[in-house]
């Protein structure tokens, strides 16, 4: 249906100053940003509206994330979620950023158990993600991933790793806690890092990780992109999860979230103020937002 303000089925999306047009963002362009030292900007989506929002506003990646489990569906981890599910919410969001020509970065979550049992698994898997038109597929664990990240890389998958607090496996880790705080653990995260980078991993979610180690292993990679969450500001982006981002989760918001609808009048306002706060540095905050 459209709007008789606008003529568009989005009837808002045009209603802030408009940005600069862009080039659809690819991973050649994801490490040109990195390499003149611009942010990242990252975003979960999960449907065709709040996509095409967050591609207005300058996201340059779209997480379908499987947070949709507990943000979307109510259930209390993120391991109940399909891989049909996954592919749902996928083709949700490229239809929408198709109908408004969107040039974001597609990343789709390999919900637990569509990766695990072998390599060939984890290829089917990727396909039907990619099917549904995402641009890269992200998996959770270092250690034995390497060498699904490398099979699946070979085979002209990009990859997106994730390291630190893996929600999938959240119960083995004693719960949402700081992970890498140890010389141990911290020794085995930059080991885990680098050998997915050399898997061919092309991004790093750092999620929940010590600020300063973070940075350290960003600056020691050089052709994988991390992507930071509640690990200070260190890394090449951030991710958030939308609607922790927007304050209208179903629980407290960690302490590594800041609400971008204080002060703004539009979901596409506060995309737009959390872009810009990731791009000059002010967010995250490293005595606010991190460990």
């Amino acid at each position: 249906m459209t709007t008789p303000t606008t003529g568009t089925p989005y009837g808002t999306l045009p209603s802030a100053s408009p940005l600069p047009q862009r080039k659809p963002v690819s991973l050649p362009r994801l490490a040109e940003m990195r390499a003149r030292g611009e942010k990242i900007t990252m975003l979960t989506s999960y449907d065709a509206t709040f996509a095409a929002v967050a591609d207005a506003a300058g996201v340059e990646c779209i997480l379908v994330g499987d947070s949709l489990g507990m943000v979307c569906q109510g259930l209390s981890s993120t391991s109940g979620v399909t891989l049909e599910t996954m592919v749902y919410h996928t083709e949700s969001v490229v239809r929408g950023l198709l109908r408004v020509q969107g040039t974001a970065w597609v990343v789709g979550d390999l919900p637990f158990g569509s990766y695990h049992e072998s390599k060939e698994q984890a290829m089917r898997s990727a396909a039907q993600l990619l099917h549904a038109g995402a641009h890269m597929v992200k998996l959770e664990g270092g250690g034995w991933t390497a060498e699904t990240v490398r099979f699946l890389v070979e085979r002209g998958i990009p990859v997106c790793a994730h390291l630190g607090l893996t929600p999938q496996t959240v119960h083995s880790l004693g719960g949402y806690r700081v992970q890498g705080r140890e010389d141990a653990s911290a020794r085995v995260l930059r080991q885990q890092a680098k050998e997915l980078e050399d898997a061919g991993a092309a991004m790093l979610v750092l999620e929940m990780v010590p600020a300063g180690l973070s940075t350290e292993i960003t600056e020691s990679l050089k052709t994988c992109h991390t992507i930071g969450i509640g690990a200070g500001n260190g890394t090449a982006g951030q991710v958030l999860v939308m609607h922790d981002m927007l304050g209208i989760n179903l629980g407290k918001n960690p302490k590594f979230v800041r609400n971008f609808m204080e002060g703004q009048t539009s979901v596409r306002d506060a995309m737009a103020a959390y872009v810009k706060a990731v791009k000059d540095g002010s967010f995250p905050d490293n005595e606010k937002h991190a460990w």
